[in-house]
């Protein structure tokens, strides 16, 4: 008997295997029929993201921001650092972006679990290389339908503020945030 696919989570698949089922754990399968099953983020919106969240950090007075937007595999697709802010700040907006995305939990979330289970979130950056950063400011990238595209990470100011300047590029973008 042939195997249906779906886009819809499941814990597992059972594959038909001559008589036999074999069971696979599959966190996404992908559907044939769905048009678009790629995990990405167009450089227009990154960029609009970015503009937004700068512009919301300005109108609120906050310190300079710095913002990375990254795709669904976690790869940079913008950042801008504004004037005055430290050069470092790069590393930090793509760490609390870069947990978001790959946990595909946002920072919020990641920095509660930390404070919950230390040595989880410790186990987890070493997997990572010491680049996931659990505060709040790294927040996941949404499209219509739920689906993870991306994150973004914004940082320079009070990370209750980041995030605030976070969302409002976001929403400027017409996606969805999880914060």
């Amino acid at each position: 008997m042939p195997v249906v696919l779906s886009s819809r989570r499941s814990a597992n698949t059972v594959i038909e295997t001559g008589g036999q089922g074999a069971v696979l754990p599959s966190p996404l399968i992908l559907d044939p029929d769905q048009k678009d099953t790629t995990m990405t983020i167009s450089l227009q919106s990154a960029q609009i993201i970015i503009n937004t969240a700068l512009a919301k950090g300005h109108e609120m007075g906050l310190k300079p921001l710095s913002a990375v937007v990254l795709d669904g595999g976690g790869h940079v697709q913008a950042f801008a650092r504004e004037d005055g802010a430290a050069p470092g700040r790069f590393a930090i907006a793509h760490g609390k972006a870069y947990g978001a995305v790959m946990l595909g939990m946002a920072g919020t979330a990641q920095m509660a679990r930390a404070e919950a289970q230390a040595y989880f979130m410790a186990a987890v950056n070493g997997v990572y290389g010491g680049q996931v950063i659990p505060v709040p400011g790294g927040v996941l990238l949404r499209d219509k339908r739920g689906a993870v595209i991306g994150a973004v990470g914004v940082t320079g100011d009070t990370s209750d503020n980041d995030v605030i300047a976070a969302m409002a590029g976001i929403e400027g973008a017409g996606l969805i945030g999880e914060s």
